[in-house]
């Protein structure tokens, strides 16, 4: 019998409670108070880790004496810097964490720092990840005019962004790792040195090994919505993409997923892969967003 990604999807999130009322479900629902994984939280594009304080605050007392650590490292402009680059930075940072804990980590990664994460755990072969939460990134990549785009590019439109996207200068910085322009997939393809290679997409001498590392997670949780506004498509945040005309291309037929070139098939197989879906929560807000963090995250966190 063939087996889907469970997927749990939540309606546009009520107003926020009081913050006393908050405080009072999280109180009671940290009734453990010990042997917890430790959670490493990656930040995303423009992000660093004052973004992440309610979100540790969530885990902290919905988990009493969790370790957690927001990575402090290419904060804010420095996250601009190329990909790879960064993921041998927080593979540094991330490594001592590991090591002190025998029974496994947690990765909890937003945004591009979802992809930082993947890349990580697809080239590092000890990794002891048990849980990796993808919290809103681009998985398959980004092709959409947003408030980021413009930060980056003030000038351009989708359509003109693979010009330097897909050239040597343009992949020195992190946007156009991911930049996935589906009118131009040959120039994406030969060009873009990271997403189309940690994808499978362009095969290459490790593939085989990356996708071994990649299968010693335990679980796979994507976190996405319609509402999000930043990641475009929003699907990509579920391995979704668009095909040449712009229409929606799901995970399943996606040719990464059906060849299995980095192991999400299998991982999907062995019932390994939770998709939580959420409308109503904008880009900034999944961090920070109570609801969802109770009906996406928490579980996985212990």
């Amino acid at each position: 019998m063939r087996k889907t990604p469970q997927v749990i999807r939540g309606s546009s999130p009520p107003p926020p409670p009081p913050p006393l009322l908050v405080l009072l479900l999280l109180l009671l629902t940290g009734v453990c108070t010990d042997g917890y994984k430790p959670v490493v939280i990656v930040h995303g594009l423009f992000d660093g880790p004052k973004q992440f304080k309610t979100l540790s605050l969530y885990i902290t007392k919905v988990h009493p004496g969790t370790e957690v650590t927001v990575v402090d490292l290419y904060n804010f402009l420095a996250s601009l810097k190329p990909l790879w680059w960064q993921v041998q930075g927080f593979r540094k940072a991330i490594e001592p964490i590991m090591k002190k804990a025998p029974d496994g980590i947690h990765l909890l990664c937003f945004s591009q720092g979802g992809l930082i994460c993947r890349a990580l755990l697809s080239t590092t072969p000890d990794h002891n990840v048990h849980s990796f939460i993808s919290l809103s990134s681009p998985l398959a990549g980004q092709y959409g005019d947003t408030s980021y785009l413009k930060k980056v590019f003030p000038e351009c439109m989708k359509r003109e962004v693979f010009h330097f996207c897909y050239n040597r200068m343009g992949q020195k910085l992190s946007i156009c790792d991911y930049w996935n322009d589906p009118h131009h997939r040959s120039r994406y393809l030969q060009s873009n040195i990271f997403l189309p290679v940690l994808n499978g997409d362009r095969s290459h001498k490790a593939m085989k090994s990356w996708r071994e590392n990649f299968l010693r997670v335990r679980k796979l949780v994507l976190i996405g919505g319609p509402d999000d506004g930043v990641i475009t498509p929003w699907q990509s945040s579920h391995f979704g993409f668009y095909d040449s005309n712009e229409n929606i291309v799901e995970m399943r037929n996606q040719e990464f997923y059906r060849n299995d070139t980095f192991g999400l098939k299998t991982l999907v197989t062995r019932g390994d892969v939770y998709v939580c879906v959420h409308s109503g929560v904008q880009h900034v807000e999944w961090h920070s967003n109570f609801t969802v963090f109770r009906s996406c995250m928490e579980k996985w966190l212990t």
